[in-house]
């Protein structure tokens, strides 16, 4: 079976586990620390390998940012500080072009239309209801696995404290 990996980032790489594990066309998933091109600093991350032919990369993180703001400089719920900030890592330079794609996407979603004299709807750079994208896609150049005991956390801790609602994130996600 043919298989890819992705890496992502964002709050505690506990809860990001337990959303990626078990979904359809994920195969495997395993938190550790990774690090990026043109930058020294560690963060907080989750290793996902999927089978293409089953989710795409759009539709995983179409589900990271489901639990995860883009729009927030330093994490998730508790897990606060640069360690946890969002961010997709890739390895393979195919997914580039999808990916910065994507983050654009999110960079200017939420801009309101403003309407010029020729007709034409443009978002405007000046509005104050921009958001500012904090999450990026990183070209990954080094994951190291976090030890055994922070492996499939939630499943060795059921009743660990969340930040994800998880009735409501099974029942949008439908699995």
């Amino acid at each position: 079976m043919y298989t890819k990996k992705i890496y992502f980032s964002g709050g505690d790489f506990h809860e990001l586990q337990a959303v990626f594990t078990g979904l359809p066309g994920v195969v495997a998933t395993q938190i550790g620390y990774l690090r990026g091109e043109g930058n020294d600093d560690e963060v907080h991350g989750i290793e996902v390998e999927y089978n293409p032919k089953k989710v795409d990369l759009s539709m995983l993180m179409d589900i990271l940012f489901a639990v995860v703001t883009p729009y927030r400089p330093d994490g998730q719920g508790k897990a606060i500080g640069k360690e946890f900030r969002a961010g997709v890592w890739y390895t393979d330079a195919e997914d580039e072009p999808q990916l910065q794609f994507y983050m654009h996407f999110l960079a200017n979603r939420g801009k309101p239309p403003a309407a010029t004299g020729a007709g034409l709807t443009i978002n405007d750079p000046n509005s104050k209801a921009v958001r500012k994208c904090y999450a990026k896609a990183v070209l990954l150049t080094d994951f190291r696995v976090a030890a055994e005991e922070h492996q499939q956390y939630f499943t060795k801790h059921p009743d660990a404290e969340s930040f994800i609602d998880w009735k409501a994130f099974r029942e949008q996600v439908r699995y």
